[in-house]
């Protein structure tokens, strides 16, 4: 019943959609065209290749440091997302690589489909479809939901976060946790985990007794769009185009985009860990807090701070893909680094384990992967000393569908974390209980 209703809804829509195709300016990534690698075809689209490698950490960073985004690590391989200049370059410094086939969901004649997704995979909710949803459950759960737009995007969306706690109209003196959703473009199963996690905790509210207890006993903030502007222009022709940053204009540069999770305000391009250059995937922008909804996020977070405290305590960022429980720092390979100790590694390393074994992902430092710098995690941690993870969800390989996953998994592997979740949320009042040292931190 709700496909078909979601279906009627398109289709009354199609000719305001069509307008608006017809007038959006093209940004300089192509579409995909299914069976080929976008870029094969436009030097400057997006595609994804497989290098066959060994590789340390060090050269994984190497890689990075070419602009390009690693989206896979295997013991024998890489997937990256390159552009045509960017595999040339890959190809110079010695890598051999091979083009993978671009997503192969066809784009639907209909122009009720335009700024949708492909008609395969219709359970997915696009902007307006997931808005509808999350004002569906608020009003179903308003004594356990609050919901405030926190400010706009670029092009003028509502970002919005939904508290959830028995009181959520008061601030109480309760452990706060933060579980942010799609800060990359093509990353569109992360939306339908903030959703996902919406349902679970309002059908299960006063029937479940770990969800009440949560409920009850922490306020939880879902943040479950932070860069509606790229999953939009992502499914603007009603196929996928891998785009990844957000969608603003890049002074001197005829390239949009700001890769949101290299723009946190945190050794921001401390460390070879993003580039410089507009075209790049990982572009990090003109400045800290650059991109305006990045910004909106940090302000909000920063607002969390009560009487000098962060009352904000834990928090999850929601990616695809790979199947990885991370945890900072991303900018150094070290396990301690100033601003965080052995006991902050140990506590952070000790539950990110926990979750991990209870979702089947793999658990390790950010930088264990390649380094990165201007991430959210380490802005988290070493602005905020938030306890802040990174879920890389389904699939674990390109193969499983990569960053389009069929819409048949979604219920699977959104559940999938429903209990890795309540555990970060359980852990929010004490983190160092993991390691024994909650008198040591924790006692009042």
């Amino acid at each position: 019943m709700r496909l078909r209703n979601r279906r009627d809804r398109r289709v009354a829509a199609a000719l305001a959609l069509g307008i608006a195709l017809a007038v959006a300016a093209p940004l300089t990534a192509g579409a995909s065209q299914p069976g080929r690698s976008p870029a094969a075809a436009d030097p400057e689209a997006v595609g994804q290749y497989e290098i066959r490698s060994k590789s340390a950490p060090s050269e994984r960073s190497a890689i990075a440091a070419t602009g390009v985004s690693i989206d896979e690590v295997k013991p024998d391989k890489l997937v990256v997302s390159a552009d045509r200049s960017q595999a040339r370059e890959l190809r110079t410094l010695g890598h051999e690589l091979k083009p993978l086939p671009a997503p192969s969901r066809e784009p639907s004649a209909s122009a009720a489909k335009v700024f949708d997704f492909p008609s395969a995979d219709a359970g997915y909710h696009n902007y307006a479809e997931a808005t509808a949803e999350i004002d569906r459950l608020v009003a179903a759960h308003s004594a356990i939901m609050h919901k405030q737009v926190i400010g706009k995007s670029y092009e003028g969306r509502d970002i919005v976060a939904v508290k959830v706690s028995d009181n959520p109209a008061s601030d109480e003196d309760e452990p706060e946790v933060l579980l942010t959703h799609h800060q990359h473009a093509r990353e569109h199963l992360t939306v339908e985990m903030a959703l996902y996690l919406l349902r679970e905790f309002g059908d299960d509210y006063g029937k479940d007794s770990r969800i009440t207890q949560a409920v009850a006993g922490r306020e939880i903030w879902i943040l479950p769009d932070l860069n509606p502007d790229g999953g939009e222009y992502d499914i603007a022709t009603g196929s996928y185009r891998m785009w990844r940053k957000n969608t603003q204009p890049n002074r001197g540069s005829s390239h949009r985009g700001t890769d949101m999770n290299r723009n946190w305000d945190y050794r921001w391009g401390c460390c070879n860990g993003s580039s410089t250059s507009p075209r790049d995937d990982t572009y990090r922008g003109a400045a800290p807090e650059s991109a305006p909804e990045v910004k909106v996020v940090a302000d909000f977070v920063r607002g969390r701070v009560v009487d000098g405290k962060q009352q904000i305590t834990a928090g999850i960022d929601f990616h695809t893909y790979s199947e990885l429980v991370l945890w900072p720092y991303g900018f150094t390979t070290g396990d301690t680094a100033p601003g965080m100790t052995r006991d902050d590694r140990d506590a952070f390393a000790a539950v990110g384990r926990k979750m991990a074994a209870s979702n089947g992902y793999k658990p390790m430092q950010s930088s264990d992967l390649y380094v990165t710098d201007g991430s959210i995690d380490d802005w988290l941690w070493g602005d905020q000393k938030v306890f802040g993870y990174t879920f890389e969800m389904y699939p674990s390989s390109n193969r499983d569908g990569g960053f389009y996953p069929p819409d048949e998994v979604i219920e699977r592997e959104t559940s999938r974390n429903r209990d890795a979740v309540l555990q970060l949320i359980e852990s929010a009042d004490c983190m160092y209980r993991s390691i024994g040292k909650e008198q040591q931190y924790c006692a009042d």
